[in-house]
């Protein structure tokens, strides 16, 4: 899906003011996401690449957004409780946060974090488990021949060798909601104080998988140790004193060159970091630093 694509789906969806095409895009990549007034709107791609999955995700990113609001978590809150579909697309609609007033940091996960791994399990909700490499095959499938069959197979492979050692994983903390892709651009620092963003993935599985993510961006993507420190910190524990640890780092890491691998097709950038990440993955190399495209 490109964003022209997603502007058409966004156009015929009829839930913004004025044409789609003043709509500014903030982000492309699992979805289109788009800023409309004081409305989001985020348009994922169709059936035919993502099947069932997406819209199921979608419909559980709304009824999420409504569970931390009942508990007081700030989060983003869905402006529509219906999930619009249009030729296949999952649309969902969301209210507009204010500007951010600074960046965030590490520290500020940490504490939202904190709050959400205190949360009972919601009731009428079905939180699934979080399939971390579960999307693989997906973004392999969407590469095509755009990369290298062997390099496909090698994370296959790996796929599904983490996959069996994370099942027989010993948890230190207790299991229960998590948000699943715990990083600072999931949070969003807006005048009232952080906000948690970015809902589809939350799931019911190990808290250390929100853990492991900060500790794999300060090796992989050049998050300073001083701020892993804060967020450990603020958080009141390392993930990585866990004997689980690099299971769960090395299967984030597959999910992760997988993931690139989809935009390669059409984006020369993504091809090569998707080249790096695999030979740093090949070479046992954990340090190579991972860059965005």
């Amino acid at each position: 899906m490109d964003e022209a694509q997603a502007r058409d789906v966004l156009a015929r969806a009829g839930v913004v003011d004025g044409p789609a095409s003043g709509a500014r895009l903030l982000a492309l990549g699992e979805n289109a996401v788009f800023a409309a007034g004081d409305l989001v709107v985020k348009v994922g791609r169709d059936s035919a690449t993502g099947g069932t999955e997406l819209l199921d995700r979608a419909r559980r990113e709304v009824a999420i957004a409504g569970y931390l609001a009942e508990h007081g978590v700030p989060a983003v809150r869905a402006a529509n409780d219906d999930v619009l579909v249009v030729d296949g697309h999952p649309v969902t609609v969301w209210h507009r946060i204010p500007d951010a007033v600074r960046p965030a940091e590490p520290r500020d996960l940490a504490e939202l974090l904190q709050r959400v791994h205190a949360l009972p399990a919601p009731t009428g909700i079905t939180l699934p488990r979080r399939e971390l490499l579960g999307g693989v095959e997906r973004w392999l499938r969407l590469a095509g021949d755009a990369i290298d069959p062997a390099d496909a197979d090698y994370l296959r492979e790996r796929r599904d060798g983490f996959a069996s050692a994370a099942a027989a994983l010993t948890p230190h903390l207790a299991p229960g909601p998590i948000h699943g892709d715990a990083l600072p651009r999931n949070v969003h620092i807006g005048p009232d104080g952080p906000v948690l963003v970015d809902l589809e993935t939350f799931s019911c599985d190990l808290r250390e998988h929100d853990l492991v993510v900060m500790a794999l961006s300060r090796d992989r993507y050049g998050v300073p140790a001083a701020a892993y420190d804060a967020f450990v910190g603020a958080y009141g524990w390392d993930v990585r004193e866990w004997e689980g640890c690099a299971v769960l780092r090395g299967a984030r890491e597959t999910a992760s060159c997988a993931w690139v691998a989809q935009h390669a097709p059409s984006n020369p950038k993504a091809l090569a970091e998707f080249r790096r990440r695999v030979a740093s993955l090949r070479d046992g190399d954990p340090a190579v630093r991972w860059y965005p495209f």
